[in-house]
């Protein structure tokens, strides 16, 4: 699995305009193939700045995503931004959930 994380601010009295913008980038990115889940966030400390994570199957899904007429639309949107985006892509071997607290819970570390 890939993580791509993108975050933008948005300009001094933009941020109803970004947000909206944004939103809709999530809908065609969200059905495309390989996409398993796109979300937008806004901060709750930074009202202004806002996150979009899209986790994706395989490398081949984001490429083509990369590609794509949407992901030329949110390039467009980082480049109107004020300060500049950070741009991430994170590779995922393994997920793991309530099992592994469960499992460190269940054996914990002895300190000396």
């Amino acid at each position: 699995m890939i993580i791509e994380q993108v975050i933008l601010s948005a300009d001094e009295g933009q941020r109803q305009r970004l947000g909206s913008a944004l939103a809709c980038v999530v809908g065609p990115t969200q059905v495309q193939p390989g996409c398993l889940s796109c979300r937008l966030f806004q901060n709750s400390q930074d009202p202004d700045e806002f996150l979009i994570e899209v986790k994706w199957e395989a490398v081949d899904g984001l490429m083509s995503h990369l590609r794509s007429d949407t992901y030329k639309h949110l390039l467009l949107l980082m480049e109107l931004s004020p300060s500049t985006p950070v741009l991430q892509f994170y590779t995922v071997e393994e997920v793991r959930g309530l099992e592994l607290v469960q499992q460190a819970r269940d054996h914990p570390i002895e300190s000396t």
